[in-house]
Formats: C-alpha cells, sequence, structure tokens
C-alpha cells in the first residue's frame, strides 16, 4: 500500500465520519477531532501495511494541505460572525491579540530556551507556531452560522472573542515565525540583534498592512460583486462554491503582493459580510466553506493520529510533554486573563474565554512553513513531536471540556433577565 493508497483511505473514512458524526457528537461532551484522531490512530495500531505521513519527510505535503485547510475556516469564521467592526464591540479580541498572543509567546520561548535547551532561534520558533488559537478545532467555542436577522449586537461574548481571536491571530503569528528564521540565519544557535530592524519593517509593519489593505480591497469588491452588481450578481445563482473562489482571491492576491494572506481572507470575510449584512447568501457561502474546512480536518486529524502512535509520541521526551501541558494549562490561561483584566464582562465568562486557546492546523502549517525555510533540520523531529502532542492534548482537554462547559454558560446566561 503506498503513502497515496492510505491519504485515499483516510479521505473517504474521514468524510464519512465527518457526515455521520454531528449529530452524535452534539450536546455531548467529545468533538469530532477527538473521534478522527482515534479513528487515525486505532487504523495505525492495526497489523495491517497502512503508510503514515511522516511530516519531516512529507512536509511539502503537510504545509500546503494545512494551508488551504486555514485559509478555508478563516473565510467560514469571518462570514458567520454577526457583530459589525469597531473598536470597542471588537475590544476582547484586541485585548488577546495585543497581550494574550505576545505574551503567549514570550513565555513559551523562555520556557522552551530554559526546559528543552535549545538555541534562541528553535525556543521562539516553537513559541511562535504553538501561540495562535484554531478556527478549525474550535467547532463548540465559535460563532455559529450567519444569521439573517437583526440581532447582530446580541451575539454571545465568549464564542465571538474565541472565533475573532482565532480567525486574526493566524495572520499575527507569522511575523514571529519569520522571527525565528531570521534569527536562525543571524545568528546559528546564538543570540543576535542585528535582524531586528528589517525584521519590525518589512515583516511585521508592512506584510500586516499589504494583508490588511488587499483585504479590505478584495472583500468591497467581492461584496459588490455578490450583492449590488448590475450585469453579475452572484448572491442570485446561490452558489456556495463561490466561497473557495473569495478564499483564493484574497490570500493568491495578498501573498503575490508579500502580504499575510491568512489576516487578508479573514478581513475579506467580515468585509464581505458587511456588504450585505443580513443577506441570507451569507448562510451558504459559510456552509458550503464549513464542509470543505470538516472534510479537510478530518483527513489531516485522521492522518495526524497514526503519525502520533507510530512516531509521534516516541519521540517525544518528557520536558517536551511537560512545555506543551505548560502552554495548555498555565501560560494560555494566565496570559488570557491577564489580558482582559478591566473587562465589563462577568468574570465566569472571561475565565471561559481565557482557558479555550485551542491549538490546531494552524501550528502544523506553521511548523511546516518554518522547516522549509530556515536552519532547523536538526530539531525537526523533537519539534514535531512536541507541536503534534500539543494538539493532541489540546482537541482531548478542550473537546471533552467544551460542550458542558459553554452549554453551562448558556443555561446561566439563559436565567437572567
Amino acid at each position: 500500500m503506498t503513502l497515496a493508497h492510505g491519504i485515499y483511505m483516510a479521505a473517504g473514512i474521514g468524510t464519512l465520519l465527518a457526515a455521520a458524526l454531528p449529530p452524535v457528537a452534539r450536546r455531548r461532551p467529545f468533538s469530532l477531532p477527538m473521534v478522527f484522531l482515534v479513528a487515525g490512530a486505532a487504523v495505525a495500531l492495526l497489523p495491517l501495511d497502512v503508510p503514515v505521513v511522516d511530516p519531516v519527510r512529507d512536509r511539502v505535503w503537510v504545509e500546503h494541505v494545512t494551508e488551504v485547510c486555514v485559509i478555508v475556516s478563516l473565510m467560514g469564521a469571518g462570514l458567520a460572525i454577526d457583530r459589525p467592526f469597531g473598536w470597542r464591540a471588537w475590544s476582547g479580541a484586541w485585548r488577546l491579540l495585543g497581550l494574550a498572543l505576545p505574551l503567549t509567546i514570550a513565555a513559551m520561548g523562555v520556557l522552551g530556551w530554559w526546559l528543552m535547551n535549545w538555541p534562541p532561534a528553535v525556543a521562539l520558533l516553537l513559541a511562535a507556531a504553538l501561540a495562535p488559537t484554531d478556527p478549525v478545532l474550535a467547532a463548540e467555542v465559535r460563532v455559529g452560522e450567519p444569521t439573517s436577522g437583526e440581532d447582530e449586537e446580541d451575539e454571545e461574548e465568549v464564542r465571538f472573542t474565541l472565533t475573532s481571536e482565532a480567525g486574526l491571530n493566524d495572520g499575527l503569528a507569522l511575523p514571529f515565525v519569520l522571527a525565528a528564521v531570521a534569527l536562525a540565519i543571524a545568528a546559528g544557535e546564538g543570540w543576535s540583534a542585528d535582524w531586528i530592524g528589517h525584521w519590525l519593517l518589512a515583516d511585521v509593519l508592512l506584510r500586516a498592512a499589504v494583508g490588511l489593505i488587499a483585504g479590505v480591497a478584495v472583500g468591497r469588491f467581492l461584496g459588490w460583486l455578490f450583492f449590488h452588481s448590475l450585469h453579475v450578481r452572484l448572491s442570485q445563482q446561490t452558489e456556495g462554491f463561490t466561497a473557495l473562489g473569495a478564499t483564493f482571491t484574497a490570500y493568491g492576491i495578498t501573498e503575490l503582493a508579500h502580504g499575510y494572506g491568512f489576516l487578508a481572507v479573514f478581513v475579506a470575510a467580515c468585509t464581505i459580510r458587511a456588504a450585505e449584512r443580513n443577506h441570507g447568501y451569507h448562510q451558504v457561502l459559510h456552509g458550503f466553506s464549513e464542509q470543505i474546512e470538516r472534510l479537510l480536518t478530518a483527513v489531516l486529524l485522521f492522518l495526524l493520529g497514526g503519525y502520533l502512535v507510530a512516531d509521534g509520541l516516541s519521540v517525544l521526551s518528557p520536558r517536551g510533554a511537560l512545555l506543551a501541558m505548560a502552554l495548555i494549562v498555565v501560560v494560555r490561561p494566565l496570559a488570557g486573563a491577564a489580558a482582559q483584566v478591566g473587562l465589563p464582562s462577568p468574570r465566569r465568562e472571561r475565565a471561559v474565554t481565557a482557558l479555550f486557546g485551542v491549538r490546531g492546523i494552524g501550528s502544523l502549517f506553521y511548523l511546516a512553513y518554518a522547516l522549509g525555510d530556515g536552519p532547523f533540520a536538526r530539531y525537526a523531529d523533537e519539534l514535531w513531536a512536541i507541536t503534534t502532542f500539543t494538539i493532541l492534548a489540546s482537541v482531548l482537554l478542550h473537546g471533552a471540556t467544551a460542550t458542558p462547559v459553554i452549554s453551562h454558560l448558556d443555561q446561566r446566561r439563559s436565567r437572567i433577565p
């Protein structure tokens, strides 16, 4: 059996599970990502010659498939957000992006350098790859499908904050990944500050600005094409696959212009939603994006489960496992809590927002991307082991607790007059 045949098998089983399991998993203390991971691990343990994807050997394949999965999920997340853009309305997201994200990277960088005895560039790479939360694996704690009513101001705060954070920090974490690459090139396994000036100008300011401008421009054009064009009004055709066209257009144009495509896709989706906020076509676009996202996620997690039991966990050191658990149960909760100090939302809601920083497909993409662009080959196996174990732990812990915790919050909220 070749690797290609194994991928076909994963795609088939994953597709069937993705179609059959949502009604079963609803309102129960487990998630679809948990099922996909366990299924992949179980198949890999069978006495069959089942091929396993090796992210070191198959890095290019992993990079591009995870890339597609993330941008499709970002389009779906942006289309699902009902709340109009605003500094005050999005204050929770800005706090998590401006404070929790850099605090998480700084803390994980120091822990990686101290606990793993890694060079600064390697520690920074792992910290940056694991820093962003993920809209792909966070279905239980993100907003649902777009509404066509007039209640967008009432969007529940925890789901909104986690969704908007995940949509934006996938793009904002990339500058720190590029910082790790720049540091490794400039100083090897040591330290140098010579790269910081160019990094701040080119990789932080310029590329983020290009991503933001391109996302708004593409989103406005597509919003006009969908809803206001006199001759080609695509919303009248009710074709959901145009969501992929919007996703790839925003991402491709921005990357060709040397901007951050992840940021542009999410911004473009929010801009399209704002063009005609209550139009039912948003549900069509979001529904198609969600189906593609679910399919890609099923395949990736099925293959990830096989890698974990075949190779990933055998490479993982106790210190690596400790580093992963520190992120999930200590670093993210503390950083998230610190970022929300002073917000008017109830303390329970702030605690849930701080705790549920789900890690997932975005981390796989960032690590695959950096390992192809920087001199980290010596540490590749250990970096993959820690990253995939972090995703496993996040899927299991957050997947088992998200449904009962969010249901409890919803029940308390419904009792408040």
